[in-house]
């Protein structure tokens, strides 16, 4: 591999800290308010 492709330290630890924030957040369950709106939104569109 081309030295000058190759990610540096600083990019692989921004890389690991981003992949460990998102598996985090993907575990959260989506707030109640979020899911009251899209229930409400639900409820505006026209039947199918």
């Amino acid at each position: 591999m081309d030295p000058a492709k190759e990610p540096s330290n600083v990019m692989k630890q921004i890389d690991e800290n981003l992949r460990r924030v998102y598996r985090e957040v993907e575990k959260n369950e989506v707030p109640d308010r979020f899911k009251d709106l899209l229930n409400k939104l639900r409820e505006q569109e026209p039947p199918k």
